[in-house]
């Protein structure tokens, strides 16, 4: 079980060399969530638990008015250091808490590998639910539940002291995600289990074990009508 400051001390940790220390996790999530953007121009994103920005400032360069959440100031740091980044409306929050947004401000929300650092999934369902507009579309990607029967965890590993750090985390499995979404009243388009394949595995040095072993589950939401 995790404790929120030691994951937030984490990532404040991991910030400086999140986008550098070649991490599959984020490499294999990107693959499968950039062809489900669409079409972002002209709409209202918003982007939880955006650490360095990664996903902000793309959808931003793609014509979206974004507003960006974190509750790590070492990686809302690094998010605006980048270019374009005042673009990006980045706000530090905790996700255990309501969102401070009002209601029905956006068209499409984004979440990318959070889940494993939350507590409990009900309030983020029901915030993501309150602030999307009706026909909204939400895509929520995590670390998948079956990496932690390999006793994966998120970590990496801190230059200055070779420790290997673990923020902490959470093993919701499948069902809890699905059914805080449906209890929020999201309604689930899609659940998609992403593994790596031969090619992936070597080019990021995983056992030949990891090769279509799940790491990723993406779920794409939508807020039904009133």
């Amino acid at each position: 079980m995790a404790e929120n400051s030691k994951v937030k001390e984490g990532y404040d940790r991991w910030a400086p060399i999140y986008d550098s220390d070649g991490n599959p996790m984020q490499a294999l999530e990107h693959s499968v969530i950039e062809p489900l953007f669409g079409d972002v121009n002209g709409l209202k994103v918003l982007d939880l638990g955006c650490g360095t920005g990664r996903h902000s400032l793309r959808l931003a360069k793609q014509g979206a008015k974004v507003t960006a959440l974190d509750f790590s100031s070492g990686m809302l740091e690094e998010a605006r250091s980048k270019p374009n980044a005042d673009d990006v409306i980045f706000v530090e929050h905790d996700l255990h808490d309501r969102l401070p947004l009002g209601d029905e401000g956006f068209d499409l929300v984004v979440s990318g590998l959070v889940l494993e650092h939350l507590r409990e999934l009900s309030l983020f369902f029901e915030e993501i639910h309150r602030v999307l507009n009706v026909g909204g579309r939400v895509l929520v990607t995590a670390m998948h539940p079956a990496m932690f029967l390999r006793n994966s965890w998120a970590n990496f590993t801190d230059p200055d002291t070779n420790e290997v750090v673990h923020p902490g985390s959470f093993p919701h499995q499948l069902s809890d995600m699905v059914n805080a979404a449906a209890r929020a009243d999201l309604a689930i388009i899609e659940m998609t289990e992403a593994a790596p394949n031969a090619e992936f595995a070597k080019r990021f040095g995983m056992k030949e074990s990891s090769i279509e072993w799940p790491m990723v589950v993406v779920l794409q939401l939508s807020r039904r009508s009133r």
